[in-house]
């Protein structure tokens, strides 16, 4: 829980301090917001391996494939730092690259998810197998 307001504080000191800095030095208004987007990454990398653990727990105690929670992981964090790296272009005004940086991420949580639909499907035809 202190981990984001951590994460919160670091956020609003790098945009405070790159705010002022724009107006007077705008390349070191950049490499402030860079460096705060770094830092705020090695708090969330700290979180995420601790969940990663609870989803290989859970893995072993369901007997649910391996693979398919990588998979899911994999399509969760597609989503986030496609939305991450997104909002960061938009604010530094490229917003046309933003977008296509948006699509991008769609199409490759499309690809990411086929092996779970595939699942799915299987896991379908199963059930249906037995009725």
């Amino acid at each position: 829980m202190t981990e984001i307001f951590k994460i919160i504080g670091v956020g609003f000191i790098t945009s405070v301090t790159a705010v002022i800095l724009k107006a007077s030095k705008p390349e070191l208004s950049f490499a402030v917001t860079v460096t705060g987007i770094i830092v705020i990454f090695m708090f969330l990398i700290d979180m995420l391996q601790d969940t990663v653990a609870v989803f290989a727990s859970i893995s072993q105690l369901t007997g649910v494939e391996n693979g398919l929670l990588k998979a899911l992981l994999k399509i969760v964090g597609v989503g986030y730092l496609t939305e991450f790296g997104a909002g960061i272009l938009t604010d530094f005004g490229n917003v046309a690259i933003a977008d296509k940086v948006t699509l991008a991420g769609k199409i490759t949580i499309v690809v990411l998810s086929l092996p779970v639909v595939e699942s799915l499907l299987q896991l379908m035809k199963g059930f249906l197998q037995l009725v």
